[in-house]
C-alpha cells in the first residue's frame, strides 16, 4: 500500500535485494560514527549476503529481517535472529537494529522492537537478547525502558576508534 501513504510516513517492511544499497548506507553509517556498530571498517553487499546464508542453515527456517522506509528511503533496518542455531536453543533470539540519525526519537525503535517481539513469539521464542557497546547511552536506555535487563557483561572486550568498550547482554521475556 505504498501509493497510498502520505510524504514523510514510516513503513516498516521485509527488506529486498533491492534494499541492500540503503540497508548498507544506514549500517555503515554507524560503523563509521559509533560505537552501535561493533565492525571498525565499512562493509559491502556481501556482509548481509553471509548474514542471511547463515539464517538460512537454521533448518530452512525464515527469520525477518526488516527496513524502515520514508518517502522510498531506507532510514532504518531490523532483524531477528536464533541465538544458537542449534534446536535446543529455539526459544532464544537476538534483536538488533539501526535508525538513522534524524529519525530517532520518533517511536521507530519502539515500533520495530514491537514487530520483532510479535515474530519472536510467533516462533514460540521465549525470550529476547540485544547486545549494547557501553560507549552507547542512548540504545543502553533505549533496552531498559522497553523490559529488557541487564543480564551480563563483557568489560572491555573491544575497541573503536581508540577506546576500549564493554559489551552489554540484555535480554526480555516474551511471555
Amino acid at each position: 500500500m505504498q501509493g497510498n501513504r502520505r510524504s514523510g510516513e514510516y513503513l516498516i517492511r521485509e527488506a529486498s535485494t533491492e534494499d541492500i544499497p540503503g540497508i548498507l548506507e544506514v549500517f555503515n553509517y554507524y560503523i563509521e560514527n559509533s560505537f552501535a556498530a561493533y565492525i571498525e571498517n565499512s562493509v559491502g553487499p556481501e556482509f548481509f549476503q553471509v548474514i542471511q546464508s547463515e539464517k538460512d542453515q537454521v533448518k530452512d527456517e525464515h527469520f525477518p529481517f526488516y527496513v524502515i522506509e520514508e518517502d522510498s528511503k531506507i532510514i532504518g533496518i531490523g532483524a531477528l535472529r536464533p541465538y544458537f542455531p542449534f534446536p535446543n536453543f529455539r526459544y532464544t533470539g537476538i534483536a538488533s537494529y539501526f535508525i538513522l540519525p534524524g529519525h530517532t526519537r520518533k517511536g521507530l525503535g519502539s515500533r520495530m522492537l514491537e514487530k520483532l517481539c510479535m515474530k519472536a513469539s510467533e516462533k514460540k521464542m521465549k525470550s529476547l537478547l540485544a547486545n549494547v557497546s557501553s560507549k552507547n547511552e542512548a540504545s543502553l536506555n533505549f533496552h531498559l525502558k522497553h523490559g529488557f535487563i541487564e543480564c551480563g557483561r563483557f568489560r572491555k572486550i573491544g575497541t573503536k576508534f581508540g577506546k576500549y568498550f564493554d559489551i552489554i547482554w540484555f535480554q526480555k521475556f516474551l511471555e
